[in-house]
């Protein structure tokens, strides 16, 4: 077992679980230099960093692939998800790499990340949620870099994937989409506040349905974090009774079972 058993009952209460020291130092720092080049921008040239916020797209090179695969993350994943139930991943995905800016980034509003396609599979806007969380397991943040206070950690609604649950069970196998939930998010300004912090190689672990957001930098050292999905192997079932059902299936249970 990877995970205690008190941070099993926060994912399934709270929406995520921090996992300190996820993949090594040493990935994180070889991975960031591939990122570095690829941004056009010079590590010890401030006068180069003209953007808030610069996405670069899949990286699969070894640093990335080890990283994602370290042993106790796949542990982790089969802890929260259940073994056999998540997709294994050779790449990290996309990073939005955020740079020290007095400008808004733009793309900082709250929101929940869609997993499958809708109408327009090209439009991520119109790509969908449902309450079984159709094709994704978890959203996870990597941090490439250490992340501060100052340094725009993502910020996570806690507890935040409960209203969330509740928002798209009445719409059925079809759910929402990815504006559709958007515009529903004010259910869930109550919550309380937790930023993804740590030392490059910590990961944060977090439900699909969890609210969060990204932030403007104010620190003095540019932000790498990637943010991949777990994707799932097949269908979740959020109301089964034979015992065998997920922390993630049961957090989604309980937050139907309750009214608030």
């Amino acid at each position: 077992m990877e995970l205690s058993p008190q941070e099993v009952e926060q994912f399934v209460e709270e929406g995520f679980v921090r996992v300190n020291q996820a993949f090594p130092r040493e990935l994180a720092d070889a991975g960031r230099d591939l990122l570095w080049r690829d941004t056009g921008c010079r590590p010890d040239d401030p006068a180069t960093w003209k953007h808030p916020v610069i996405r670069l797209g899949d990286y699969a090179q070894e640093p990335f692939r080890l990283a994602v695969n370290t042993p106790r993350l796949r542990a982790a994943y089969d802890e929260l998800v259940g073994p056999g139930r998540w997709l294994p991943r050779g790449s990290l995905g996309t990073f939005p790499v955020r740079f020290p800016s007095p400008d808004a980034p733009g793309d900082d509003g709250w929101h929940v990340d869609a997993s499958f396609p809708g109408k327009d599979p090209g439009s991520f806007f119109d790509w969908r949620a449902n309450v079984v969380s159709r094709g994704r397991a978890l959203l996870m943040l990597f941090l490439f870099s250490d992340v501060g206070d100052e340094d725009a950690p993502t910020r996570l609604r806690v507890g935040s994937h409960q209203d969330v649950a509740r928002l798209l069970e009445p719409e059925g196998d079809a759910g929402l989409s990815f504006m559709e939930l958007a515009g529903k998010l004010d259910v869930t300004a109550h919550r309380e506040l937790a930023f993804a912090t740590g030392e490059a190689g910590t990961v944060y672990l977090c439900h699909p349905f969890l609210v969060h957001a990204a932030q403007p930098h104010r620190g003095t050292r540019p932000k790498f974090m990637a943010q991949p999905p777990l994707l799932a192997s097949g269908a979740f079932q959020v109301r089964r009774t034979d015992g065998l059902d997920s922390p993630l299936e049961r957090s989604i249970r309980r937050a139907l079972e309750r009214t608030a």
